[in-house]
């Protein structure tokens, strides 16, 4: 089986693949999807180097209408990926930085008094955007983080009983250190359940390092960068209308039972104490949809599913204290349970 999402120095632009014992059937439907997504990462690819499982599964969850909460530490170019991915799909982008002292307010806005008018307006919030970056969210306490984390579900925010929608497409980049813990508030089971994927991003290898030396370390302004070297391909309307016909992907039922299979047997794996939820069984149908869309077809096949599994497991699992003591790590237990599921043939 293909390991889930390419490893570091691939490809990101080359279509996810597909099963060794399955021709790839370009669908003429799906194929300006496959062409739109290889336009997506060829631009992103000008001024971010690396990172494919980041490229990939960003993408993914944006046109999966999910989100994704990064594990990375500090310097490893998200911001710029953001800002970057905006520019190519024309779409807003805004960042906050999560503190011990924000307040949800300070997140959604709040009512400000109008002196002319003699009246309160509601004044929007950071998170009035479509790509937002949520830096550091485990800073912060839980009634600020919570207030994000409801409106990724509602697309909404509500203020004294009137309710304001967020733009579409909006998409949560939500990240955390793995390295600090003094100062860090960790998020519940429920709250992690929220997030499509959790991605890991890594330092890059030498020579993805030595392209970014060369390629930003002259000084110019990346505003003025982003308007010269990166194209904007697309724009909201046009991403909403390709979600709805990722939505369209056929996925047979042996399939369906397939992922079923896998979200099931967390739930009953001896290194684990908490498996996934139904929730999780949902990411993976519509995230194989997408993929599957990603690479031209109108089918998912089951390396649509292991291709993303991991990534839409691994924060909605718990290892047992024991599987911790031994060094066992979660990547390597879904990988050791996904391997043990018989792959449907059909």
């Amino acid at each position: 089986m293909n390991s889930p999402l390419p490893p570091a120095g691939s490809d990101p632009v080359a279509p996810p693949p597909v099963s060794a014992s399955t021709a790839p059937q370009i669908s003429e439907r799906f194929a300006p999807v496959r062409e739109l997504y290889q336009k997506i990462a060829g631009e992103i690819g000008k001024l971010y180097v690396g990172q494919d499982e980041l490229v990939l599964g960003t993408l993914t969850a944006l046109f999966s209408g999910g989100h994704v909460l990064i594990e990375s530490v500090p310097g490893l170019g998200k911001t710029l990926f953001v800002r970057t991915l905006g520019r190519t799909l024309g779409c807003e982008f805004g960042r906050i930085q999560f503190t011990a002292d924000l307040m949800p307010s300070d997140i959604t806005g709040a009512p400000v008094y109008d002196m002319q008018k003699s009246e309160f307006r509601f004044r929007p919030g950071p998170v009035f955007t479509q790509f937002l970056l949520a830096d550091e969210i485990n800073r912060s306490p839980a009634k600020t983080h919570a207030a994000l984390l409801e409106i990724m579900q509602e697309y909404r925010v509500t203020v004294d009983g009137t309710s304001h929608q967020v733009p579409r497409p909006f998409l949560v980049m939500a990240t955390q250190n793995p390295l600090e813990s003094e100062g860090t508030y960790n998020l519940p089971e429920a709250q992690l359940d929220r997030f499509m994927f959790k991605l890991r991003v890594d330092y890059p290898s030498a020579a993805q390092e030595a392209e970014i030396l060369k390629m930003h370390s002259k000084q110019i302004d990346l505003n003025q960068r982003l308007r010269d070297e990166v194209m904007t391909i697309t724009n909201p309307e046009q991403i909403l209308n390709v979600m709805q016909l990722c939505g369209t992907v056929r996925i047979e039922e042996s399939l369906v039972d397939y992922i079923n299979q896998i979200v099931r047997a967390t739930r009953t794996w001896p290194a684990f104490h908490i498996g996934a939820s139904p929730r999780a069984g949902l990411a993976l149908m519509q995230a194989s949809r997408t993929l599957a869309a990603f690479g031209g077809r109108d089918y998912a096949v089951p390396d649509d599913v292991v291709e993303i599994a991991i990534p839409a497991l691994r924060h909605r699992i718990e290892l047992t204290a024991e599987a911790e003591i031994e060094g066992r790590t979660a990547d390597e237990e879904l990988s050791n349970l996904i391997r043990g599921i018989e792959v449907p043939r059909d």
